[in-house]
């Protein structure tokens, strides 16, 4: 296992700096997620641990030490790309142990490695077939098991799972997770779906414009957002934010914490709206509320609402955000945020 550590890391392309004077420590034997939109600087965090792209200045340690001026093979790291960067004319067995015939490990050796991971991965019965006769989904356990043959003590994976249809994401989600629990090791993972994210990650590192926005576990970054970005960037649908119509603030509210209704139902937050869109997901629907001032998203257990109906949308105290002019999250500490529920208490249009 290892720890990785960025301390006042600046990575430029040219006369484009793309990440400035960051700071980031990953912990060992952890699952840690870089997620982001694309161009956020994830990307580039991981090939600067792999060594491909170094950094423009500060540094870069795995388990403490300056991997700066360690060459890619020497760092102790395995990197699994989104095309997988199999070898199409060699065998499934070929492909895993190509990098231990070029360590010159014994034949001996290699067999017992490749059966053992061929085992791990559910490889065992295709060791003799060629990759073009496999599925999408085994292809990516090949990539996998050549990574895992050479015992790295960091697995960097570039949106590995990209490739697949919607159903094998799922499923290779979850191996992924089984195998990081068998493995122990260092896993950094970059991806631009936050669904993936939240359900793998121990810890979540978002990043916007080569910036971190929030490093936290999933349950935290989904409860407790930093920030408007962070908000917004994490679940499925977004917060709702609307203006607050006081010092630049806006608050907010996730879909699945309103409730809609037939008649008023005394929330903190009242406004009568009609259904201008129903999705029908099968275990949840998910409204679109118009009113005359709002535009909001509502998440649903039943399905009880039909387009054009006129509804109550109620938002308990409890379940409201504020963010200030500077986007950050207002903490229900802060002495002002009592005093804006008073003033969107004042809005109701119920």
């Amino acid at each position: 296992m290892a720890s990785i550590e960025f301390v006042k890391v600046t990575k430029s392309f040219g006369e484009s700096i793309v990440i400035k004077d960051l700071n980031l420590k990953i912990e060992h034997g952890k699952f840690t997620v870089l997620v982001g939109p694309s161009g956020c600087g994830k990307t580039t965090l991981l090939r600067m641990i792999a060594g491909l792209d170094p950094q423009t200045s500060g540094s870069v340690l795995i388990d403490g030490k300056d991997v700066t001026r360690i060459a890619p093979g020497q760092r102790g790291v395995a990197m699994v790309f989104q095309n997988y960067a199999i070898y199409p004319t060699m065998s499934v067995r070929e492909n895993i142990e190509f990098g231990l015939k070029n360590n010159k490990v014994g034949k001996e050796e290699r067999t017992h490695l490749v059966e053992t991971i061929s085992d791990t991965v559910g490889l065992r019965d295709y060791l003799d077939r060629k990759p073009s006769t496999l599925s999408g989904g085994q292809r990516q356990r090949v990539a996998l098991a050549r990574a895992m043959v050479k015992k790295p003590s960091v697995f960097l994976m570039d949106e590995p799972l990209s490739n697949l249809d919607a159903k094998l994401r799922v499923q290779m989600r979850i191996e992924l997770i089984e195998m990081h629990k068998k493995l122990g090791a260092t896993f950094v993972y970059v991806t631009h779906d936050q669904v993936e994210a939240m359900s793998m990650a121990d810890t979540i590192v978002l990043m916007n414009k080569g910036k971190i926005q929030q490093e936290a576990p999933p349950d935290v970054i989904y409860r407790q957002p930093n920030n408007l970005f962070t908000a917004q960037f994490v679940g499925g649908p977004p917060m709702n934010v609307s203006d607050l119509g006081a010092d630049g603030v806006k608050f907010g509210f996730r879909p699945e914490s309103a409730i809609l209704s037939v008649e008023p139902q005394g929330a903190h937050f009242t406004v009568r709206g009609t259904i201008a869109t129903r999705e029908m997901l099968g275990s949840e629907t998910i409204y679109q509320v118009k009113s005359d001032h709002h535009t909001f998203m509502v998440k649903c257990t039943d399905d009880l609402f039909s387009v054009d109906q006129y509804v109550y949308l109620g938002v308990d105290d409890a379940k409201i955000y504020f963010f200030g002019a500077d986007e950050n999250r207002i903490d229900r500490n802060d002495p002002r945020f009592v005093d804006y529920l008073k003033v969107l208490r004042g809005q109701n249009h119920g």
